[in-house]
This record gives structure tokens, C-alpha cells and sequence, in this order.
């Protein structure tokens, strides 16, 4: 039976026969080598021209929430320029190529977020081939599990803080002079930041203070016109999972603690994306979204 986002569905049952399966991979990863394959909503993503004539820039858009994510905008309307690593261009091809059948503009932009510079001219070129900017979606990050601090290098520290928090300041900070009234910022947080695994201390911190950099920022261009809103995933299927961002001893049971008892798929999160991004959240401004299974949060 075909299904869309509209479908009613048992949310305990859904996916059940996507389970996790211990595999390796060096990081970043690649949705082209991960088994099972996540549901990024391809064949089920309906678009109704929710964000028609907007333009939209996604970092970390080649794969998982991102790649899901860029895909929704696509089928609502949305022209979408996609950052990722230069060593994921595999996964971006492919998922420009399902952007594009969509018959909007797409915009392909390898680098490195770490990199000031690359994070400032991401969206300088963003604006330029999409013709503006009315959507930002800091969603590229870094999490690669460690079991003691004491093992936790400086250099994983800084990258860890430099991908997930530096990035969104200094793109966030390029991208205010383009973006007008209505303009929409979407951060993406996590579960971590609420309930920090003993194995990810720098990636919760780095979650932590997204939901406060978002609630500020929102609070400081709410009178431009300007929302800022937060996304917050549970245990989602994606390659930071198996590229170290989970024990491989824990990646079998990865998303059984939730009370649907099972992980969730990047395609469960793009509805949330779309919302934020669309008309419909207009009095929403300074929210964290949780998308997590059920998990309680404050």
C-alpha cells in the first residue's frame, strides 16, 4: 500500500521492518553504504506548495534529517541549496537529483564547517544561485561517542563545538542582512540536550546551548519579523550513527529505550521542518520541537 505523510498509521508499528544492524563506517558516513537504508521520505514525502517561491539553504543536507529535510522543502515549492562534506558528494548528487525532479533550483555546496570563511561564502553562494535567502536550516553536526573525558581530546572538543555551535553563529550571523520579514531560522537540537548520554558529553553540550542560542536569538528577532525555532530529534537512523556516533555494541537496540520501542526515520522529522519553515507556525518563535519517540522533555 502506498503511504504518505497524511496516511493514518500505527506510529508503534511503523517501520518495523527497518532495524538497526551493527555496521562501521568512518566518519562522516554515507547514506549510500548504511543498512538498512533510511527512509528519507522518497517515495512518500506529498508536497502540497506550502513554501512556494521560497529559498532555502540546509546544512548537512546530503543525508539523514538534512537530506529528509531538503526533500519536503523541494515538493512544497522551495528552491534549496544543500552544504555537506566534500566526501559526501555521493549522497548530495543523489539527493540534488530528487530536489531538481521536483522542478525547483538547487544549489550544491561542499565544505567544511569548522572553516569561518567556508561558513560566510556558503551563504553568499547560497544567495546568489538560489536569488535569496528566506530560509536557513542549521542542521550539520558532529557526534562521535567517547566513554571517559578522559579521553575526550581537545582537538574532538573543538570540532565538536565549531560544527554544531560555531557554524550556526557564523552562517546565522551571514545569513541576517538577506533575510526579510517572514524569514524563518530552524535549528537542530536534540533529545541530548535534555537528557545528556554519559558517552556524549561534548555533543550534548553543543545541544544545550543550540536551545539557548535559538530561545535568545528568537526573543532578539521576533520585532524584525524574523522566527527562530528549534527542532530536537530523538534517536533517529542516520550515518552518525554508525560512524561512530553510537558503541557498536549499541546500535542493534538504537531507539528501543523510546516508548514506541523503536528508532525513528529522517522522514518523521521533515513534517516538523516544513511547519516551522511554513506560514502555518506564524506566532511560533523561540520553540523547541521534540520529535523523539515520546521521550519526556522539560
Amino acid at each position: 500500500m502506498s503511504r504518505d505523510q497524511y496516511t493514518f498509521v500505527n506510529p508503534a508499528e511503523l517501520y518495523a521492518d527497518i532495524k538497526p544492524q551493527k555496521q562501521h563506517m568512518p566518519e562522516p558516513g554515507l547514506d549510500a553504504d548504511l543498512t538498512p537504508k533510511a527512509d528519507l521520505g522518497e517515495e512518500s514525502y506529498r508536497g502540497t506548495g506550502r513554501l512556494q517561491g521560497r529559498k532555502a539553504l540546509i546544512t548537512g543536507g546530503d543525508s539523514g534529517i538534512g537530506a529528509a529535510t531538503a526533500i519536503a522543502f523541494a515538493r512544497e515549492g522551495a528552491d534549496v541549496a544543500i552544504s555537506y562534506l566534500p566526501e559526501e558528494e555521493t549522497d548530495a548528487q543523489r539527493i540534488a537529483g530528487i530536489l531538481r525532479d521536483a522542478g525547483v533550483t538547487v544549489a550544491t555546496l561542499p565544505g567544511d564547517l569548522r572553516d569561518a570563511e567556508y561558513c560566510r561564502t556558503l551563504v553568499a553562494d547560497a544567495v546568489s544561485q538560489l536569488g535569496g535567502l528566506d530560509i536557513l536550516v542549521n542542521n550539520g553536526g558532529k557526534q562521535v561517542f567517547q566513554e571517559s573525558l578522559a579521553d575526550l581530546s581537545d582537538e574532538q572538543f573543538d570540532d565538536t563545538f565549531k560544527t554544531n555551535v560555531y557554524a550556526m553563529f557564523w552562517i546565522t550571523k551571514a545569513a541576517l542582512p538577506h533575510l526579510a520579514p517572514g524569514s524563518t531560522i530552524i535549528n537542530t537540537t536534540s533529545i541530548q540536550a535534555y537528557s545528556p548520554a554519559a558517552i556524549l558529553v561534548d555533543y550534548a553540550s553543543t545541544k544545550a546551548t543550540i536551545n539557548a542560542f535559538t530561545k535568545g536569538l528568537a526573543a532578539q528577532l521576533a520585532p524584525k519579523g524574523i522566527r527562530v525555532n528549534a527542532v530536537a530529534p530523538g534517536p533517529i537512523w542516520t550515518p552518525l550513527q554508525p560512524s561512530d556516533g553510537q558503541p557498536q555494541e549499541k546500535i542493534e537496540e538504537f531507539g528501543a529505550e523510546t516508548p514506541f520501542g523503536r528508532m525513528g526515520q529522517p522522514a518523521e522529522l521533515a513534517p516538523a521542518y516544513v511547519f516551522l519553515a511554513s506560514a502555518e507556525s506564524s506566532y511560533v518563535a523561540g520553540e523547541t520541537l521534540n520529535v523523539n519517540g515520546g521521550m519526556p522533555t522539560p
